[in-house]
């Protein structure tokens, strides 16, 4: 018995140092964090655009964006990897290739403009400050996208992306189109057009939150409280308005593929603005209007306490973006993240936030009866069953890549909730491998788009989606 405990352990040493390599470095992320930081320290300091809170954050957005990319591209390589679709050492450049692309993209946005036009959500001054940046982008973002089409499509191993479809498909040329890659190409825009807007309004608040802080009143720690707290979330949405922008192929950053069920974007989307105010205001309003800080206003010590652990729990789902680097994105596979808070669970995100969510709102500290506390406690962990609900569409989901099925039972045998799979009560909660094969045509090698241009000597094509 002693000698076969020895041989399991050594297998799990083996195991352990034969960790699934992250898309992102720590170190690139860190030095991603490093340059918004910095830009924002320089913002606070020096005011370079007065009030123009939009150029501000375009400010940090591009210097964050801008030592990412280099770290990527010098130090990690990361346009050689197999996953960009890129191959180097060919060279089959072609100008109508690149101008359909092009085409492709204008009619992308177009539909994404008739959207924000035809939903009265988007017609308030709420997202002034969004469309601003858009009126400032797109003129140097359209200018820029021919040359680099033209660059990348000579690149390619299968040059026939989404882009290149929606073109075919905005000319008619319907039997040149597939299907899954068009809607692929559409979902991924629409998770774009949707969290961008939310993100950058909330970057925005941020900045204008960031500048305004008075460090004379840090006397006491609910002063140093609301500063740390307000500013981890604005790290959090800064970072991801970054990397809704930066969705590049050369950078490896580029969409693979979307959220593929209705009920995997219904359970991302009630989380979110519009839905939230009617969803949660209606059917899940948890809070008591009793926060902790009311609750422990008369207990500094405790106080103290209580709200350093809501600091660090907040801290972990920042770093769980951070971490990201410039590829985090709601409901997309992106690259997968092995590192950082990922490489003990693979939803630390998810874990620290609804834990604040407990901390924050104590519902079960009311001035009410027993049945208001219990009714208010199962209101929240209805909230917790729906990031449930999130964290297991997103692993079926991402289970079409085999990097993450390797990374996902990686974390079954090793994490620190393996042992949640020896409980009856939490085993559902563990990762379920998938039993059927999904098509290799998903994520892989597949056959030539219709009407493909003669190539010679080029290989399989590699199609990524």
């Amino acid at each position: 018995m002693f000698r076969r405990r020895f041989q399991n352990s050594q297998i799990m040493h083996r195991e352990k140092r034969q960790f699934i390599r992250s898309a992102t470095h720590g170190g690139v992320a860190a030095l991603g964090a490093g340059a918004f930081l910095s830009a924002t320290a320089c913002l606070a300091l020096f005011h370079p655009f007065g009030g123009d809170t939009v150029k501000s954050a375009l400010l940090v957005m591009a210097s964050t964006a801008g030592a990412i990319s280099l770290a990527d591209i010098v130090w990690q390589k990361v346009h050689r990897r197999p996953s960009t679709g890129l191959d180097f050492g060919q060279d089959f450049p072609s100008w109508p290739r690149a101008l359909q692309k092009f085409f492709g993209l204008v009619v992308t946005l177009g539909l994404m403009g008739f959207l924000y036009w035809l939903f009265p959500e988007y017609r308030g001054n709420f997202y002034d400050r969004y469309f601003r940046l858009l009126r400032l982008l797109l003129p140097f973002w359209l200018v820029a996208a021919v040359p680099y089409f033209f660059l990348i499509d000579r690149k390619m191993l299968d040059p026939y992306d989404g882009y290149w479809h929606m073109a075919k498909l905005a000319f008619f040329q319907w039997k040149s189109v597939d299907g899954r890659i068009v809607r692929q190409h559409l979902l991924g825009w629409l998770v774009k057009a949707y969290f961008l807007p939310l993100m950058f309004v909330a970057m925005c608040a941020g900045i204008d939150n960031v500048t305004s802080w008075k460090f004379s009143r840090l006397g006491d720690f609910k002063a140093l409280f609301d500063i740390i707290f307000s500013g981890l979330y604005f790290i959090d949405v800064g970072l991801v308005s970054m990397g809704y922008l930066l969705s590049l192929r050369i950078t490896d950053t580029h969409f693979r593929s979307a959220e593929p069920s209705a009920i995997g974007w219904l359970v991302a989307l009630v989380c979110y603005q519009p839905f939230w105010s009617l969803f949660g205001g209606v059917y899940l309003n948890y809070g008591t209007g009793y926060r902790w800080d009311l609750w422990l206003w008369g207990s500094p010590f405790l106080y103290t306490v209580w709200g350093s652990v809501i600091l660090m729990l907040t801290g972990l789902y920042v770093w769980a973006s951070v971490i990201f680097g410039a590829r985090f994105s709601n409901l997309s596979h992106r690259g997968i993240i092995t590192n950082g808070p990922y490489r003990w669970t693979k939803h630390p995100a998810y874990l620290a936030k609804n834990l604040s969510w407990w901390m924050i709102s104590v519902p079960f500290v009311t001035q009410g009866t027993v049945s208001v506390i219990l009714n208010h406690c199962l209101l929240l962990v209805a909230l917790n069953f729906i990031y449930v609900m999130r964290a297991k569409t997103e692993e079926r989901h991402l289970s079409r890549d085999p990097v993450y099925v390797q990374y996902a039972l990686w974390i079954d045998r090793h994490g620190m909730f393996r042992f949640i799979r020896r409980l009856p009560l939490l085993r559902p909660l563990a990762y379920r491998q998938p039993t059927a094969q999904w098509p290799s045509s998903e994520w892989s090698s597949s056959p030539p788009s219709p009407e493909p241009e003669p190539r010679p000597g080029a290989s399989e094509p590699l199609r990524l989606r």
